[in-house]
């Protein structure tokens, strides 16, 4: 009886469990967008270098199509601006997730000491919260 935990708190430890795998999906989204986000900027540098009359051709699907610089600097813009958003959104969306693990780990301590202590105090999940700062 012993290693059997209330049915409110294994509902509870599915609940840790099912954010952290949420908080790994959210981190990998992010560092995506991240690497896209760098891609962008080193692309929007590089076209300072550029004479404005240069040829340029945009990746559209799978062809190269001959655009305007003006063209390529606003479309690069929007998409370094976009980018920064979706990071931003991630962020929060991360720090919501942390929040939401942080309560629910301390809901399941207190009801693991609520049963009289049984050793048990924080073992679901570890300590280290979803993704831990990642």
């Amino acid at each position: 009886m012993q290693g059997q935990l209330p049915p409110e708190a294994q509902e509870t430890v599915e609940e840790l469990r099912d954010l952290q795998e949420k908080a790994q999906q959210v981190a990998t989204q992010k560092q995506q967008a991240d690497a896209e986000l760098t891609d962008a900027e080193t692309a929007l540098e590089a076209l300072e270098d550029i004479e404005d009359d240069a040829t340029m051709y945009q990746e559209v699907g799978e062809l190269l199509i001959e655009t305007e610089y003006d063209e390529a600097v606003e479309d690069l813009e929007d998409r370094v601006s976009n980018l920064e958003i979706r990071v931003q959104t991630l962020d929060k969306q991360e720090d919501r997730i942390e929040e939401q693990f942080e309560e629910l780990q301390s809901e399941l301590q207190e009801m693991l000491q609520g049963m009289g202590g049984g050793g048990m105090g924080g073992a679901p999940g570890g300590r280290g919260g979803p993704g831990a700062g990642g």
